[in-house]
């Protein structure tokens, strides 16, 4: 739109005038109406005040006609001019889909703190959620299977391993240290980033879940008995609190996996790869650090260190001894933080494993049973921008973990997080909180061994440990057995 040249601009004042998304400057020379939409809406966008816009407008409706020739050739443009130039750029909207859980609060809101803080930096990306099923992987398979794989999913070891071998999984290796990802992990959660053959299919940004022993520190000050740090402090707690009717240690051994992880615990003392070692192969159950394990659970068990049929208690009757004060300890995973916080509040808290010694101990503190695995969002082998949907997705896995660090009390992440913590941890968490950046070996629980026929003979014999009519030659003999026949 032209703007009229006004010889007597001022005869009348100039008005101002909001219509219909508009701002109409009125100069009142001849009753003619000057304006430039577009450009007066554009400076109204980026904030100029009242005063700059009558002022620029002014410049450009009155100059005098000397002045427009005179700037035909070389002009350089006023400042109105300049700051209402449309922002120029090459960047196109791209529209990316990605399957997600968006279930709960625990992954809604991560979720779309990661959306929005995606907007921020790359607001041509448009992404559009597909609510992953909990159907253990089976519609993402079958996306797969149909060529509608989604630009990015997210995926754990079994999705990882399955599109391996079909191709649907984009190598991210190169685009971990482009992006700078690996630069933010976590040193003791490197073990999420990538799979045995030393590839990177996904983001991650979960870390390693471990499993902790509980204690009750009333009962263990009112009763006089020390946290123990060895074996021998352990036993003497296990008579302390057995001789005042109080269950040492609590544990809902009808499912095995708790089994597991107390053994677990043990061998880690001495062994910090656990029962990893055992599952790959490059351990034996005769080995001394695992037979040694054995040995001390059941002598532990026959001192009675466990509620009377813990091989028949399920979690709710086994967390309710601990919560209502009838159990010093407590076996689970770092989960059980809440319900405990909630059910003994400072009462609660978690020890460190005892071993063999106090320089055992002191080793050990920084060798957690339990671990996680490899997974996170990874992206389509097919995407049309593989670079573009691999950066979104490592963008995505940041903040995600950023959310649930500082606005979920949860420390259980496998990146940094550099911003301030909005809800505060409760107790135990700030101290796990300090310990995950410490910790220098994990394990892995039951449900994340490789080889299935071992896993369910290690499981069982396990199981039977926490019984006590169970002897620590036959345990070997029976994994053993398994570790061979599973070969």
């Amino acid at each position: 739109m032209k703007i009229p040249k006004c010889a007597d601009f001022t005869r009348t004042p100039r008005l101002f005038h909001y219509h219909k998304g508009f701002f109409l400057l009125y100069s009142g020379c001849k009753e003619e109406k000057a304006h430039d939409a577009w450009e007066v809406q554009q400076m109204k966008k980026m904030g100029v005040t009242l005063v700059s816009l009558l002022a620029a407008t002014s410049l450009a409706a009155c100059g005098t006609t000397n002045t427009t020739k005179d700037a035909g050739a070389t002009s350089a443009p006023t400042a109105a001019a300049t700051a209402a130039a449309p922002v120029k750029t090459d960047t196109k909207p791209v529209k990316l889909r990605i399957y997600a859980q968006y279930a709960d609060e625990d992954t809604k809101t991560p979720y779309d703190y990661a959306v929005a803080e995606l907007k921020k930096e790359m607001p041509n990306v448009e992404l559009e959620l597909d609510i992953q099923a909990q159907d253990d992987g089976q519609k993402l398979k079958t996306y797969a299977a149909t060529g509608n794989l989604p630009d990015i999913f997210g995926a754990g070891l079994d999705i990882i391993d399955t599109f391996k071998k079909s191709n649907n999984i984009l190598v991210l290796d190169e685009y971990v240290t482009k992006f700078g990802f690996k630069d933010k992990m976590q040193p003791s959660a490197m073990n999420t980033l990538a799979t045995d053959d030393g590839h990177t299919y996904a983001f991650p940004y979960a870390g390693n879940e471990v499993a902790l022993l509980y204690y009750n520190k009333d009962l263990f000050q009112q009763n006089g008995v020390k946290v123990p740090t060895t074996y021998d402090e352990m036993m003497t707690a296990v008579k302390a609190f057995n001789g005042k009717g109080i269950t040492p240690l609590s544990i809902f051994a009808k499912e095995k996996w708790p089994c597991v992880a107390l053994y677990d615990m043990f061998v880690s003392r001495a062994e910090p790869a656990g029962v990893t070692k055992l599952d790959k192969g490059l351990a034996k159950a005769d080995d001394a650090a695992y037979k040694t394990a054995a040995e001390k659970l059941i002598e532990l068990v026959k001192a009675g260190m466990l509620p009377k049929g813990a091989t028949n208690l399920n979690y709710d009757q086994a967390a309710a001894l601990f919560h209502e004060g009838k159990a010093a300890m407590f076996i689970n995973g770092q989960w059980e933080i809440e319900a405990a916080t909630k059910a003994l509040g400072d009462k609660a808290g978690y020890m460190y494993i005892p071993a063999a010694d106090a320089a055992a101990y002191e080793k050990g503190k920084t060798a957690f049973s339990g671990s996680g695995g490899p997974g996170g969002y990874a992206v389509s082998a097919n995407t049309k921008d593989k670079e573009l949907a691999a950066k979104v997705a490592s963008f995505i896995s940041l903040k995600y973990a950023e959310y649930k660090f500082t606005n979920r009390s949860n420390p259980i992440v496998a990146t940094k997080v550099d911003k301030p913590i909005v809800k505060q941890f409760p107790p135990m968490m700030e101290q796990l909180s300090k310990d995950i950046p410490k910790i220098t070996s994990t394990t892995a629980f039951s449900w994340g061994l490789s080889n299935p026929k071992f896993k369910a003979a290690l499981e069982d014999a396990t199981q039977n440990l926490m019984t006590g009519n169970y002897t620590a030659d036959q345990f070997v003999k029976d994994l053993n057995k398994a570790a061979v026949t599973a070969k």
